[in-house]
């Protein structure tokens, strides 16, 4: 029996290091081997990166229908990947896609899953899963019964910390037959984020509906580029069209961990702040005195955004 994080895509997303961190945890603690099931050209850059984080074997999984990395093709070739090694813990750095991915592996095996964990142990034979629950405002602790479970790990919180000594993983090619999936869903348009991902950003500065207009959202774009940081957005304005939704900070948008968010109109309901709570600083620009996001934020100012952000973008660049 094993402990495997199950990553794919073309590159190491943010948050990795973070979730091997809590699988070797969790390695050291069962005496389970860790091994890292990787789909994709980030095979390379994990091969890097596994010893670092007392690795066992690092799994390679290679189809040309995982080219691009489809939900269908990603359950079978997981689900297989499986059925040959039988790990005891499957594990995923939860993004938007394994929020998708994970279930229906557990699914397909008939095993437990546990989505928003930020700890994981093992107590007297069970798996013991910490994870958020109501948008973040609540923790839920799962004793997990079942010899197999799949659990995404939400690494935001998390500080990523090698192996005490570092491994010199194997390397094993695992054959998939996927000649009979076929996407049951293609997508037909999707928005494209060219340049710096919002998730690995230091700096973010956020818009909300306090802006009052979709012209006003430049006023985020000027400030944020005056910071050398990048532009997000609440839920609202995104689904009120005013921004696409690869600017969106929330449970159900990006996650993030940057050194310095700023919120701007946004009220700071729970869903918003699931994806900006990990913030080293937080600072808020709201008119309501009793806004939420004041509960976050270590700098507040209470006023009319749309009057405020022009006088601190004239700081910024001066």
């Amino acid at each position: 029996m094993s402990i495997v994080l199950c990553t794919w895509g073309n590159s190491i997303e943010g948050g990795t290091e973070e979730a091997l961190s809590v699988a070797h945890k969790l390695s050291v603690t069962t005496g389970q081997e860790l091994n890292w099931a990787v789909i994709g050209a980030a095979t390379a850059e994990a091969a890097a990166l596994a010893g670092k984080y007392g690795v066992a074997s690092l799994d390679r999984i290679a189809d040309d229908r995982l080219d691009s990395f489809g939900p269908d093709a990603l359950v079978e070739a997981l689900s297989q990947y499986c059925q040959q090694t039988s790990p005891q813990t499957i594990l995923f750095n939860q993004n938007i896609n394994a929020r998708l991915i994970a279930p229906r592996l557990a699914g397909r095996l008939g095993v437990p899953v546990v989505t928003n964990g930020f700890d994981i142990s093992s107590e007297s034979g069970r798996l013991k899963v910490v994870a958020t629950a109501f948008g973040g405002d609540t923790h839920c602790v799962y004793e997990l019964a079942s010899e197999v479970n799949v659990v995404s790990i939400v690494t935001t919180s998390i500080v990523a910390e090698p192996a005490a000594s570092a491994s010199t993983p194997a390397t094993r090619d695992i054959a998939v037959d996927l000649a009979s999936v076929t996407e049951r869903f293609t997508v037909s348009s999707a928005p494209q984020a060219e340049g710096p991902r919002l998730e690995d950003a230091d700096i973010i500065v956020s818009g909300g509906r306090g802006l009052g207009s979709a012209d006003n959202y430049a006023l985020i774009r000027d400030l944020a580029g005056a910071l050398g940081g990048l532009p997000g957005a609440s839920r609202a304005i995104v689904d009120d069209g005013w921004v696409d939704s690869s600017h969106q900070v929330g449970l159900t948008g990006k996650i993030t961990r940057p050194g310095l968010y700023l919120a701007a109109g946004i009220s700071g309901a729970s869903q918003h702040m699931a994806g900006c709570s990990a913030a080293k600083t937080i600072v808020a620009i709201n008119k309501d005195p009793d806004a939420s996001i004041y509960r976050y934020a270590r700098y507040g100012i209470v006023g009319d955004c749309v009057e405020i952000l022009p006088e601190i973008i004239k700081a910024a660049k001066a």
